[in-house]
């Protein structure tokens, strides 16, 4: 028979309270990094319908107004005063189409669903630039095929939040953007030339960033829902942002609905363009 001390006797209720508290503490953590998942999926979700929306609905609209415009314009041709008001109300029409097809791409491109990540991360990249004035340097591996669903929509959306990133903090005039296959890995990587991250924010792939925005947090969160993980790190100069996502030789049920294979690569990677960053 045991013979424990008054002491002894008192710690225990107060081992078993502090057991239950971190096993409680675990599952409360587990909750909320569901919670975020969830919401994320959620948003993605949102966004997709608002595209279809602007583009179904408002850019139909929109494309009528033209057409009877139009019609107007032929039946009060010999009206130039008429007439030039109303080729100025055509002009406003076409601007408000273009806006709406843009805002509708960039919340989510059709192309990422018809054609996979590097076809719609190549139009964004372009785009971009030209919003931006940035010098933006693309190397995509060649011959990599479809990725699962969702891993296609997290790295959109780390590409966006990280171009953003780029062009709202780091003072840079040009950006490189690399996306390879590496062992049994996607890999997106963001290099910039700018005044780089405050160091507490640099972080290998794992750990937490601390102190940073929601953006990165929301870029983790993501990745750490397909197993894979952020890394951040300083590039003297400038900042590297890598983003990294296994891919599994079985896809899941999902996955085989939609036609994915397996991830591979059928071809050398053309790593000469922007070798420094990759």
């Amino acid at each position: 028979m045991w013979n424990l001390s008054r002491h002894q006797t008192r710690q225990l209720p107060l081992r078993q309270s502090r057991s239950q508290l971190e096993l409680l503490l675990v599952e409360r953590t587990a909750e909320l990094q569901s919670l975020s998942q969830q919401l994320l999926r959620v948003q993605d979700e949102e966004r997709r319908r608002v595209a279809r929306d602007l583009h179904d609905s408002a850019g139909q609209t929109l494309t009528a107004l033209k057409i009877s415009v139009a019609l107007v314009q032929r039946k009060l041709g010999n009206d130039k005063r008429i007439g030039d008001e109303l080729s100025g109300i055509a002009h406003l029409v076409d601007e408000a189409i273009r806006e709406i097809r843009t805002t509708s791409y960039l919340l989510h491109p059709p192309m990422l669903d018809e054609a996979g990540f590097p076809s719609a991360a190549q139009w964004y990249a372009e785009g971009f630039a030209r919003r931006s004035g940035m010098k933006v340097r693309m190397d995509f591996m060649p011959g990599i095929q479809r990725l699962p669903a969702t891993t296609e929509i997290a790295l959109f959306r780390v590409l966006q939040e990280g171009l953003t990133n780029v062009h709202r903090h780091s003072g840079t005039s040009e950006v490189d953007i690399c996306f390879r296959l590496d062992a049994q890995s996607v890999v997106l990587e963001l290099r910039d030339y700018g005044c780089g991250i405050p160091r507490e924010w640099s972080s290998p792939m794992g750990q937490p960033v601390q102190a940073s925005g929601v953006g990165l947090a929301g870029m983790r969160e993501r990745l750490n829902e397909l197993r894979g993980g952020l890394e951040i790190e300083l590039a003297d100069p400038g900042t590297r942002l890598r983003a990294i996502v296994p891919v599994w030789n079985e896809p899941d049920r999902g996955e085989r609905d939609r036609g994915f294979a397996p991830l591979s690569c059928q071809g050398p990677s053309d790593a000469g363009r922007i070798a420094p960053s990759c």
